[in-house]
């Protein structure tokens, strides 16, 4: 259910850009949300949906990329990137220190709109 205000905030956003540059009709929003985030893409396109009716946004398809989990290791400074949640724990590659903190992985970013 968390993903209603997320979607509700990316609305308004594309409504806002829309009207200050004359768009007729939003046909996609490009989205980058992190691996980490819980966001379920289907859960995000319905409230869209829903909440879209009526407005230039209406019948848009949100295109969600995942972007990956990325971290920073406190010792050296190196930034690199987790495939999984199970392995936000992995020493540093070049290091080997385990002390790292989440750089990315839970955002969510408007990229792109394509419009009419």
């Amino acid at each position: 259910m968390h993903e209603l205000p997320i979607t509700e905030t990316i609305l308004k956003i594309v409504l806002a850009h829309a009207e200050k540059n004359d768009v007729r009709r939003i046909m996609r929003i490009h989205l980058q949300v992190g691996q980490l985030s819980d966001l379920q893409d289907d859960w995000m396109q319905r409230y869209f949906d829903h909440l879209s009716r009526g407005t230039v946004a209406e019948d848009a398809k949100l295109q969600i990329e995942r972007t990956p989990i990325r971290l920073m290791c406190e010792a050296c400074g190196t930034e690199y990137t987790a495939a999984s949640a199970d392995q936000v724990d992995q020493p540093c590659p070049q290091c080997g220190q385990k002390d790292s903190r989440l750089i990315g992985g839970r955002e969510y970013t408007i990229t792109n709109m394509e419009v009419l």
